[in-house]
């Protein structure tokens, strides 16, 4: 069982950044791939980014790359997502999610993540 919390949501105006953390526990999670989802207001929810338990491999949506970065610390039990640019469309609660133990299906899909945090609010105001 893999516990998870996100936090640094918040309101941010257009054009700023946020850097979103999630916190795991259990001793499993340098063998976790993590991912970012969200969901914005009316929509379903998203795959937005992903980082193997190694942290060697990273992707991410169209929406978000080129102006998004994930990262881990397994030291720490935590990842990272940081957002630039942001702007309206961006708004949505933001959702941490874990894979099982050396996971190696696709890591973009929701039905690889059995472990879901309880989602933390980012709004981007205009």
């Amino acid at each position: 069982q893999v516990q998870l919390v996100e936090s640094g949501g918040g309101l941010v105006q257009a054009g700023g950044s946020v850097r979103l953390s999630c916190a795991a526990s259990g001793r499993t999670f340098s063998s976790l791939t993590m991912g970012w989802f969200r969901q914005p207001p009316g929509k379903e929810r998203e795959f937005i980014a992903s980082i193997s338990w190694s942290g060697g491999t990273t992707r991410y949506s169209d929406s978000v790359k080129g102006r998004s970065t994930i990262s881990r610390d397994n030291r720490k039990y935590t990842v990272y997502l940081q957002m630039n640019s942001l702007q309206p469309e961006d708004t949505a609660v933001y959702y941490c999610a874990s894979t099982t133990p050396y996971y190696r299906g696709s890591a973009n899909s929701a039905i690889g993540y059995p472990y879901w945090g309880q989602g933390t609010q980012v709004t981007v105001s205009s």
